[in-house]
């Protein structure tokens, strides 16, 4: 979290992070349309010539929270791909929470694996503690066949403390309810460690009330 007490404006940065061809630059893509104009910056995408994400995607979301503060939040990716393991690992410095995108396929449940083991090990290189810093996990591809029933998915939520979402990102479904699940957990982290509300007067409830203000309501992408 970067805080500019001079011009009153907080900064947070979150990071999407899973194996490659989950959807996380497609959970990205899909956020940008479905978030007001006022709100959405542009969203930088750098991709190579099969549409894999080289280095990583980032979109700027700001918008007025109340009592004068301004909110900046600055949502990356990470590329997928083993080979740029020192790619992911200097993206996810400083993040102040994680959205884990899992692929629901049964054939990629051992990527999945594999990338979540990769995060926490990075965390732990850069210091962090997995355990401390807010993560929330999606299913996506829900569209696909062989994947990953509900009930399963349910019963993996049930043994974890992430909150755990489904989405088809391709479509927008369950894109928004992703980004504001872990905007709500990464502010209860940084509440309890930097008194926002004490500092400036600025709830977690008028923040998300805000920002949802600033979306497409079908959620869906138009």
């Amino acid at each position: 979290m970067q805080l500019d007490f001079a011009n009153r404006e907080l900064t947070i940065k979150l990071v999407y992070y899973g194996p490659a061809l989950s959807g996380k630059t497609t959970n990205l893509q899909a956020l940008h349309r479905l978030l007001d104009a006022s709100a959405a910056g542009r969203l930088m995408t750098l991709e190579t010539r099969d549409d894999r994400t080289l280095f990583f995607d980032m979109l700027p979301v700001a918008f007025d929270a109340g009592s004068g503060l301004r909110v900046r939040f600055k949502v990356f990716t990470v590329p997928g791909q083993v080979m740029h393991a020192a790619t992911r690992r200097m993206v996810l410095q400083g993040a102040d929470g994680v959205a884990f995108i899992a692929d629901s396929q049964r054939n990629e449940t051992r990527a999945n694996q594999q990338a979540y083991l990769d995060l926490q090990q990075n965390l732990r290189e850069l210091g962090v503690d997995p355990a401390r810093l807010p993560v929330v996990i999606q299913f996506n591809k829900r569209d696909l066949p062989d994947i990953r029933t509900d009930a399963e998915i349910d019963a993996l939520a049930r043994h974890g403390t992430e909150p755990v979402y489904k989405a088809v990102a391709l479509r927008g479904a369950g894109v928004l309810e992703t980004f504001f699940g872990l905007v709500e957990r990464t502010w209860d982290a940084l509440e309890r460690e930097h008194r926002i509300e004490q500092r400036f007067g600025v709830t977690r409830a008028a923040v998300l009330e805000r920002l949802r203000a600033r979306t497409h309501r079908t959620g869906t992408v138009p």
